[in-house]
């Protein structure tokens, strides 16, 4: 089942949008000032380079965390890839401590616009279990009224799952996300797709 369209569509022809979180919605706070003071005398560039081991390690293993025992077991692991990498012994809760999240410019005021147009939101990502509480530290829970992490994509389930739970069909609803699985998640559940940055996408919703 192809997508619906893509680019500019009408608001009256949906229901609900779903929207993608890391490189969507939210953004992480460069992490590397408090590694550094975590990890006096180890060199910026080997901290670094440990920090995008454990990155592709977690993308890899986001959809693993499904509760609060098994995102316990993925952040000690993503933990033990980065001291592995960098010779280090920080714990989990310093590693994950280390790492903050924002929202992306003018992301408030896009997610503002769209529940003014009458559609119901959902946020769905490749994240783990902690999606929800990144979004409400990042002040932007109170705009969704669906949370769907470990979503897998390109798979279409989490997208499905999320319109399940808003009670809209496919053919009624637009996802919004930044990466090429993204869009093949969105192709196969059937519903409209339209790129981030979210800004420029909710501004196509005629």
């Amino acid at each position: 089942m192809g997508t619906l369209a893509m680019g500019r569509v009408k608001a009256a022809a949906l229901d609900a949008v779903t929207i993608d979180a890391y490189g969507t919605l939210l953004t992480i706070v460069d992490p590397f000032p408090r590694l550094e003071e975590l990890l006096p005398g180890h060199h910026r560039q080997d901290i670094e380079r440990a920090f995008f081991a454990e990155a592709g390690f977690y993308r890899t293993r986001s959809f693993t965390a499904h509760d609060a025992p098994s995102l316990l077991a993925l952040r000690e692991d993503c933990t033990r890839v980065f001291n592995d990498a960098l010779g280090s012994s920080l714990s989990p809760d310093e590693y994950v401590g280390a790492l903050e999240f924002e929202p992306l410019p003018g992301v408030r005021d896009a997610l503002d616009r769209v529940r003014a147009l009458g559609l119901t939101l959902a946020v769905v990502g490749n994240w783990d279990w902690s999606l929800h509480l990144r979004l409400e530290e990042s002040g932007l829970a109170q705009f969704f009224a669906a949370v769907v992490p470990a979503a897998s994509k390109p798979a279409p389930d989490g997208i499905l799952l999320a319109l399940e739970e808003l009670r809209a069909q496919p053919v009624r609803a637009l996802h919004i996300g930044d990466e090429q699985s993204d869009e093949d998640a969105a192709r196969a559940a059937g519903v409209h797709f339209a790129p981030a940055p979210l800004v420029e996408a909710v501004a196509s919703i005629a």
